[in-house]
């Protein structure tokens, strides 16, 4: 059974804005049901100050109260914003300025590519500055296993998942480096996972190279794949190992743009 305590008044609840967000924070962290004692204990807050919050964020749903008990855990209401904010990210916009960054810093073609019915569809380009440049447009489709931005998405879904793609796809040969064989792909993908990025080496294309990073969503999940692509006269030694570092980084801020936490 609940104690009873004075209705919180508009006022004061626009007033206790940042106590009553850290109240969903406790709730948050602890992972559990917390009683009125337990989180006026943990904010070091009077009972009767503390229970005025939960009763708001009660009535909005923010935070539910166990009818048995009387503890609190989070509401159903968190779940619903919290989906509303997941879908409002899309990809394409909160990469667009890192993918600005990495044109205007490396004078290299950029490419934002997702996974689309076992192929690389391309969503977003950005050209190169530079002279010699990559011939490609958004809305292109190419095969997963020779490109870095396919390597990158096919090593981050079920080995199984993997070998329907190639069973429908094939492993067709664009250049002599293409990779034609599944257990050699299935290797490549493993050092994909283990490093955290992909090389195209002339794999789809003669004296083409690619460095291509994984983005994640706010789920963990791989949701798509960047790439910077250029000659290979400028993707070798440490010009290529610099190429490499950026993009782990730049592909780290876009995840966390998109709600990502490791």
């Amino acid at each position: 059974m609940t104690e009873d305590f004075p209705t919180i008044t508009a006022s004061t609840q626009v007033r206790s804005v940042a106590k009553a967000l850290m109240i969903l924070n406790v709730l948050a962290e602890h992972q559990r049901e917390m009683s009125l004692g337990d989180i006026a204990k943990e904010m070091q807050l009077a009972k009767s100050t503390a229970y005025g919050l939960l009763a708001t964020l009660r009535d909005f749903g923010y935070i539910e109260q166990s009818p048995l008990d009387g503890k609190y855990r989070l509401g159903i209401r968190l779940f619903e914003v919290g989906n509303v904010v997941a879908n409002s990210w899309d990809v394409r916009q909160v990469a667009a300025p890192f993918i600005q960054t990495l044109v205007d810093g490396l004078g290299e073609t950029v490419h934002l590519a997702v996974l689309d019915k076992g192929e690389v569809l391309y969503i977003d380009k950005r050209e190169s500055t530079k002279s010699l440049r990559i011939v490609s447009q958004v809305g292109t489709r190419l095969p997963t296993h020779c490109t870095g931005v396919g390597k990158v998405l096919l090593a981050n879904l079920p080995i199984d998942q993997v070998r329907r793609i190639i069973a429908t796809k094939g492993l067709s040969r664009y250049t002599k480096n293409t990779i034609t064989d599944f257990s050699r792909l299935e290797e490549e993908l493993n050092l994909v996972r283990q490093q955290g990025y992909a090389m195209d080496n002339e794999e789809i294309m003669e004296s083409l190279r690619c460095v291509a990073v994984p983005l994640r969503d706010h789920t963990g999940k791989v949701c798509a794949a960047i790439s910077v692509s250029g000659p290979s006269s400028r993707f070798d030694g440490e010009q290529l190992e610099s190429f490499v570092n950026l993009m782990v980084r730049i592909g780290q801020e876009i995840s966390v743009s998109l709600g990502y936490r490791s």
